[in-house]
């Protein structure tokens, strides 16, 4: 299947999302910032992204941007449990990258493995 690299500053969170992924099938490679997702995305082939969008040391669009100029046609998809800061929305800004899904924090597995499956398909 495919490999997907999980950037989120959360643990539970993280283990939550790569459980799920490594059942269902996909190989994970973890990250709980920007910084160091970017690092790892440099040293492996990596087909989908799942970042969260509000993280310390580098946010998740920021992060987006940096993927996008190393794999323009990257598949990734946004996460936020708030998401907003004042009158930005940034889950909203996330969903405006073409290829790029968002869900709001909390979400269902089933939806989450059901929009890994569309990407991965494109």
């Amino acid at each position: 299947m495919a490999k997907v690299l999980v950037i989120e500053d959360e643990e539970q969170v993280r283990d939550m999302i790569r459980q799920t992924l490594e059942r269902a099938g996909h190989e994970v490679f973890e990250a709980g910032d920007g910084e160091e997702g970017l690092a790892v995305f440099d040293n492996r082939k990596i087909d989908l992204v799942v970042t969260d969008i509000l993280m310390p040391k580098k946010g998740g669009l920021v992060t987006i941007l940096e993927l996008r100029q190393k794999n323009p046609d990257l598949k990734i998809i946004a996460m936020s449990g708030g998401g907003r800061s004042g009158k930005l929305n940034f889950l909203s800004t996330a969903k405006t990258f073409p290829g790029v899904k968002t869900f709001r924090k909390p979400f269902r597995k089933t939806e989450f493995l059901a929009a890994v499956d569309e990407l991965l398909a494109e």
